[in-house]
């Protein structure tokens, strides 16, 4: 056989082996991160009620929405360090149980205090999930599949926004706020089930057996690259949740969007992101760099153009809907190329995206809701959320400019 027939032959056997479809595993952790994604944001819909039957001011029980996030922060890490030993299967099976059983606590319970604390273990359930389900996710779809699986994943938090968190609202309204969290907690005891009837599909990679020592694991992240990707998820979410969390003010407010058209708008957010997720997810297999440095100047020239365009209501929530789809679409990309520059520390790695993810969150809306307080009114957060996610491109450019002088130095020897 010739060169060149040679390499027409590898090119059509790599083709054979890209996967056309994904695991069947991949779609059911999807299942778990829409569960989470649906808890963590629901509240903020069920507020009123659950201030009213706990004898609370709303901006009290709004510490529910708080405390989870901050469960998400530290949780994720040291879950992922403290379940380092464990099967990922049961990793996962553990975390769904602990998360329905902190569901029931708070279906059942009548003290604000022991409220908070269920939220907050919740979370700590939630972040060791999401850490091992994106390892798992990758590691069953193959290094040909694996942004493309993370997608998929990522697809199901944010189908939660779409879905699961007006369902859980309008379930609320007629069941009492109760009536969600046993919902939740009974499809998570599903899905737990779910998982122990495919466990099989669940890569291990020897996790059990070869797991190194923590102090191993945490030598594993001395990647310049991983800092930066981490820096990336910082930025990118904290510029569009900056903006997002306010955005009902801007639309009612400035672009005279009446109440009753809100709700489109939001869902327009939820349904840009889906789709950005999905698309971000199978592009960023083949070009991972395009899509991250495309996907940050995207979302701050929209979010520049809603700072300058927020008076006209059809513009503006058209621009909410593109933020959705750029500003969230490059997330999946990012997980996969941290697990990657991680190399031996892929569940620390993706802990860490998710803690990134959430920091950028929290501080982002902290300072947004500085901005809505100032002279800039009701278009500060739009402000801030433009200035934060331009500095997503300095680590972006920088991953790609370090990527291409990785590849001339190998191309040198």
């Amino acid at each position: 056989m010739t060169m060149r027939g040679g390499v027409l032959q590898a090119r059509d056997d790599v083709h054979e082996r890209l996967p056309t479809r994904l695991p069947l595993v991949v779609y059911v952790l999807a299942l778990g991160t829409f569960l989470m994604g649906t808890t963590e944001f629901v509240v903020a819909g069920l507020l009123p009620e659950i201030a009213g039957d706990l004898r609370v001011d709303v901006a009290q029980a709004g510490l529910l929405i708080t405390v989870f996030a901050l469960g998400m922060i530290v949780g994720a890490p040291l879950m992922a360090m403290l379940t380092l030993r464990l099967p990922r299967r049961l990793t996962l099976m553990l975390a769904l149980g602990v998360f329905a059983a902190g569901h029931v606590v708070v279906a059942l319970g009548s003290s604000f205090a022991l409220l908070l604390g269920a939220r907050f273990l919740t979370a700590l359930a939630t972040g060791a999930f999401w850490a091992v389900a994106n390892v798992a996710a990758a590691r069953a779809a193959g290094p040909a599949a694996g942004s493309r699986a993370l997608g998929v994943v990522g697809a199901g938090a944010m189908l939660a926004n779409v879905v699961g968190v007006p369902l859980g609202a309008f379930a609320g309204q007629l069941m009492g706020w109760r009536g969600p969290f046993w919902a939740l907690a009974a499809l998570a005891a599903l899905a737990a089930a779910a998982i122990a009837l495919i466990a099989r599909a669940v890569p291990d990679d020897g996790a059990a057996r070869d797991a190194g020592s923590i102090r191993s694991e945490l030598a594993a992240l001395r990647s310049g690259r991983l800092w930066l990707v981490l820096a990336a998820c910082a930025t990118t979410t904290g510029g569009v949740l900056a903006a997002y969390s306010y955005i009902s003010p801007l639309l009612t407010g400035r672009a005279g969007l009446s109440a009753g058209l809100l709700p489109l708008a939001l869902v327009g957010f939820g349904v840009g992101a889906l789709a950005g997720s999905i698309v971000g997810g199978r592009l960023g297999d083949a070009r991972p760099h395009t899509v991250t440095i495309v996907a940050a100047a995207g979302a701050t020239l929209l979010l520049l153009a809603i700072c300058l365009l927020s008076g006209y209501a059809a513009v503006a929530v058209l621009l909410v809907a593109l933020l959705g789809f750029f500003g969230l679409g490059a997330n999946p990309v990012l997980m996969s190329l941290a697990v990657r520059f991680a190399g031996r520390a892929p569940v620390l790695a993706s802990a860490l995206t998710i803690s990134a993810f959430n920091f950028g969150t929290a501080v982002g809306s902290w300072i947004a809701g500085l901005a809505l307080g100032s002279s800039l009114g009701t278009t500060g957060p739009a402000v801030v959320g433009t200035a934060i996610a331009a500095l997503t491109l300095i680590p972006a450019i920088a991953i790609a400019l370090t990527r291409r002088r990785r590849s001339a130095a190998a191309a040198m020897t």
